[in-house]
């Protein structure tokens, strides 16, 4: 059987006196018992300062979380590529809307040629997942909006332009006597015609061949009942010999307005329509404005 008690033995050094104590097999095995136990309870403090006690539950939703994360990834991947080939095509329209308001030259178009348009190309080629060049995407949006602005600007000057110029025949009949030389009606001499004559039915409609303002209206010395129009970029144009008038001096119209009729008054032979253009004060030919 073992020994009940045990002697411990401490000595300080060499010289000192030496101290002892007697313990009991109960206060042993207890002293053992509670170094076990402290043992455990930190091992077990270390253990949950450590791990993470998750359940499967838990582990179940962190998966389904990050599936979902992912499809919203490859959601705003696909839809930034979509967003990113709609933005070159509509600056390829600009380029196209650029040469018809006739600025394909400008720092505008050079800009938009330059804005990695043109389908798939660009920065679309270089695109990698989770690579989106969004800073890329908004100066370009900038630029397109700015550009477009010009265009816009120049699209409606263009606009005002073609508007404005005489380009179609006033009354609907034959071109009788053309502009320049001829032998004058009345007396038969050699005499310059500032303008066309147009034999057409009596009463027939007068159209103005621009959108102008009336700048004159009334009885106008050899034009007999005349209408003087005034247009945008230096252009005006006269209308004689009409035998009533639709407009007031002042008023606007568009081409195809109807401003008169046809007729014989003042100095004329027979019903036609006189019609003059003239830009920056000068008679110009009318039929080289027509198009044809």
């Amino acid at each position: 059987m073992g020994l009940k008690y045990h002697t411990i033995i401490f000595v300080p050094h060499s010289r000192a006196k030496f101290r002892k104590w007697r313990v009991s097999n109960r206060q042993v095995r207890w002293a053992i018992a509670c170094v076990s136990v402290l043992t455990i309870g930190a091992i077990f403090v270390s253990w949950k300062n450590f791990t993470t006690n998750v359940s499967l539950s838990e582990v179940n939703r962190l998966k389904l979380e990050n599936q979902e994360l992912r499809q919203v990834t490859t959601d705003f991947e696909r839809d930034f590529q979509a967003l990113e080939l709609q933005l070159a095509t509509f600056e390829d329209k600009a380029n196209s809307l650029a040469i018809v308001a006739g600025i394909e030259d400008s720092a505008s178009s050079v800009a938009l040629r330059n804005g990695q348009g043109g389908g798939t190309g660009g920065a679309l080629a270089s695109l990698r997942p989770g690579d989106f060049h969004l800073a890329e995407l908004a100066a370009r949006s900038q630029s397109l909006a700015a550009s477009l602005s010009v265009v816009g600007e120049r699209l409606e000057q263009r606009k005002e332009l073609i508007s404005s110029m005489p380009a179609i025949l006033p009354a609907k009949g034959i071109v009788t006597s053309r502009y320049g030389y001829r032998s004058d009606p009345m007396h038969g001499r050699r005499a310059f015609h500032s303008g066309i004559d147009i034999s057409a039915r009596p009463g027939s409609p007068v159209y103005a061949s621009a959108d102008g303002v009336v700048a004159r209206a009334g009885t106008i010395g050899s034009l007999g009942r005349a209408v003087y129009l005034s247009h945008k970029f230096g252009h005006s144009t006269r209308y004689g010999h009409m035998s009533k008038l639709a407009v007031q001096p002042g008023e606007r119209v568009k081409r195809n307005d109807i401003i008169g009729y046809v007729g014989n008054t003042g100095r004329a032979t027979g019903y036609h329509l006189h019609y003059e253009v003239h830009t920056a004060g000068r008679a110009q030919n009318p039929l080289e404005f027509v198009a044809h």
